[in-house]
């Protein structure tokens, strides 16, 4: 099944080294400037050198958010590539590849391409990614020169021999695509272009950063794990411009308590770690619920248990955020699905951790983190920002009994107060007690702001004609853009989405959003986590669970195709 006619599937595939990540890296904003709307995801093994990877590039008529199974042009730098896309490739795919690698495997789909013999004439095998590169602009009839620009900035620091081969390089393969015949390129046809001028190239890394620097963050802690890494080096690579103090801890206990000690101080603090390494955290999380801190913590999604699959996507850990640290207090979790949201949620984290005084938690996962795709500019929206901190007087306590739970929160050294904190059960002062009624009413005051937090959530986003749709596909996270597409295709009247970028707590309308209809919930986890807390809050029964755990993002097919008996009854 393909999508849609304006829509161009390509795939570059080969074993890690090949450089597969820089030939993405050079076509996406040639693309990007040429007018098109695209779409790019990647997948690779946990490996330096060798095993199989390979990128997609999506060039859409219309911005679209999703992974598509089907390949309509297949670059093999490879031999692997037959075997390790073998469910991806049908008969209407193009495969250009070098026919010597292939053996029994080649076919009259398949275009002899020479990207070795084209690599050795430009200087060596080293170049070969390069000739690929070439070859795709000159298949799709995009001009050179923006390649030979990027080839340029790219390799001046290697001196002007590696930069005049890659141009040498990137022009063999441009010439050699430019030849293919007509009959061949007309399977491909590029899409419609769009205005071209408000729209960014983005990938999730990029969209958390900038909405965390929107919020006012200015303390990271961190100690590195994929996929959460990138967030610590965006914010690590502009911390002089923006005055973001970066701290790289020894371990992940380390690193969510400095957050905290900065927040204590006055920082708009965030720490970024996956699944495993939050582990680690679950005490000082449940630190930052008595002590009434505020902190935002950032999961980068994995699949797991253990090490599990470190460079695949999962959105498994829902259960962990919701239920970590022990004792009871309260927390907000967000899970944004576009780039969009992804700006717009970090800011809004840092807001609801600020003015509540708790910890926040956003999850991602791999494939919304690495996944690159165009932004309309004008989407891109910046939430005021608010202090929540108090001058101090010699009368201040800083677990002051209020009327909605909240105490003014002060900071050292700001005023004449004395701002005592303590991970033991405190009075107002925050000095240490057994009193067991001060025990309860502390109890009280820190849970009692969990109602206004719910009536606060952010109401989820409806997908479609909501209002006589009998099915009800609800969805959080990542999966928002395929299920978008996906009702998209079906086009039918039963069936509309809500995606939920807040996952807890959630907002109480949504019962009247949900209620009297068949719900189905697709997720990226072998049990349906949000399901069960989508029931647990809600009392609705789910009819169906769609969920997937391979460590594989849902494609649009594979959801089509799960759809297709609700859609047509």
């Amino acid at each position: 099944m393909r999508p849609y006619p304006d829509d161009i599937s390509l795939v570059i595939e080969g074993a890690a080294g090949q450089g597969v990540q820089t030939i993405t890296a050079a076509l996406l904003p040639i693309l990007n400037n040429s007018g098109y709307n695209v779409f790019s995801c990647m997948e690779y093994m946990s490996r330096i050198r060798g095993g199989r990877n390979s990128t997609e590039i999506r060039i859409t008529g219309k911005i679209r958010r999703a992974f598509t199974a089907h390949i309509d042009v297949l670059f093999a730098l490879s031999p692997h590539a037959f075997e390790h896309l073998q469910n991806r490739i049908d008969e209407k795919t193009l495969i250009f590849a070098e026919k010597e690698q292939f053996g029994n495997g080649w076919n009259e789909r398949c275009i002899d391409t020479p990207i070795a013999k084209f690599a050795i004439q430009a200087g060596g095998p080293v170049y070969s990614n390069t000739v690929a590169a070439g070859a795709v602009l000159g298949i799709l009839g995009i001009p050179l020169e923006p390649l030979n620009i990027f080839l340029r900035e790219q390799f001046a620091i290697k001196g002007d021999e590696a930069v005049e081969n890659n141009i040498k390089a990137a022009t063999l393969g441009y010439d050699f695509g430019l030849l293919t015949p007509p009959a061949l390129k007309s399977k491909i046809p590029l899409p419609s272009t769009n205005d071209g001028e408000s729209h960014l190239l983005m990938d999730g890394n990029t969209a958390l950063g900038i909405g965390a620097i929107a919020a006012g963050c200015n303390f990271i802690c961190s100690y590195p794990m994929s996929p959460g890494t990138g967030l610590l080096s965006f914010l690590a690579e502009r911390s002089g411009t923006f005055g973001i103090v970066v701290d790289q801890a020894e371990d992940e206990i380390a690193a969510i308590n400095a957050g905290l000690g900065a927040s204590y101080a006055g920082a708009r603090a965030v720490v970024t770690t996956s699944g495993g390494g939050f582990d680690l955290m679950q005490e000082g999380m449940s630190l930052a619920g008595m002590i009434e801190t505020p902190i935002v913590v950032h999961i980068g999604q994995r699949p797991g248990p253990a090490t599990g699959l470190p460079t695949r996507t999962e959105q498994g850990d829902l259960d962990l955020a919701l239920h970590a640290g022990h004792g009871d207090f309260a927390r907000a979790i967000f899970a944004p699905g576009t780039l969009e949201e992804t700006i717009a949620t970090m800011q809004q984290a840092f807001d609801l951790a600020q003015r509540f005084q708790i910890p926040v938690i956003v999850l991602t996962d791999q494939y919304l983190l690495d996944a690159v795709s165009t932004i309309d500019v004008l989407d891109i929206k910046r939430l005021p920002v608010a202090s929540t901190i108090v001058r101090t007087d010699e009368k201040y306590k800083r677990y002051a009994f209020t009327d909605d739970g909240l105490s003014p929160r002060g900071v050292p050294g700001y005023g004449d107060g004395l701002v005592r904190v303590d991970s033991d059960e405190h009075d107002e002062q925050g000095l240490i007690t057994e009193s067991f009624d001060m025990r309860s009413r502390m109890m009280e005051k820190r849970l009692k702001r969990l109602q206004p937090l719910a009536e606060e959530a952010f109401p989820p986003t409806v997908i479609g004609r909501h209002d006589g749709a009998e099915i009800m596909i609800v969805c959080w996270g990542s999966t928002r853009g395929v299920l978008e597409e996906a009702l998209d295709i079906l086009d039918s009247k039963r069936l509309a989405g809500i995606h939920f970028s807040q996952v807890y707590p959630l907002n109480p309308s949504i019962l009247a959003m949900l209620r009297n209809r068949r719900i189905i919930v697709i997720e990226n986890n072998a049990r349906g986590q949000f399901a069960d807390l989508l029931t647990h809050e809600t009392g609705l029964g789910i009819s169906r669970r769609i969920l997937k755990a391979t460590g594989e993002p849902f494609s649009v097919e594979e959801v089509v195709d799960a759809l297709q008996e609700e859609a047509h009854g």
